[in-house]
């Protein structure tokens, strides 16, 4: 017998959505990558764009769903290196690898609150952070590191 996708495990396209709605709402509150954050591209994202909001929590649950194997193919509105890359859409905003982790913190609060199993958490979380050197790659060109 073969074992679930991460996908299956997770409940599918509507539990992954229902996790991704409630974490993107996170992010914008998260006072230290939201709307008061220190990084200014991240607070203007936050307080000037949200009417991208919408768009962006369907973009987040299509890369979760590719990520864990379910049928949706994830497309990025900016390429990046790799079919699942997050460089250029990530780059302008120059996210440090502290608001990086600070986001995967705030995930891994969304997941518990949804009681999502230890391994099925610790799947998506591990699933994110190897993407956490694209996602930083214009706060390390910016800084010269």
């Amino acid at each position: 017998m073969t074992e679930q996708s991460l996908y299956e495990r997770l409940g599918g396209v509507f539990a992954i959505a229902a996790v991704v709605d409630h974490f993107s709402d996170a992010v914008v509150q998260n006072p230290i990558v939201g709307q008061r954050s220190e990084n200014p591209a991240l607070r203007e994202w936050h307080t000037q764009n949200l009417g991208r909001l919408p768009g962006l929590k369907f973009m987040r649950t299509l890369w979760v769903c590719n990520v864990a194997g379910g049928p949706f193919q994830f497309s990025a509105t900016r390429p990046g290196s790799t079919v699942l890359g997050l460089e250029e859409a990530h780059r302008d905003l120059r996210i440090s690898p502290a608001e990086f982790d600070e986001v995967a913190a705030e995930l891994a609060r969304t997941l518990d609150s949804f009681n999502v199993p230890e391994r099925e958490k610790d799947e998506v979380l591990g699933a994110f952070a190897a993407h956490k050197d694209e996602v930083t790659e214009g706060f390390r060109a910016a800084s010269g590191s």
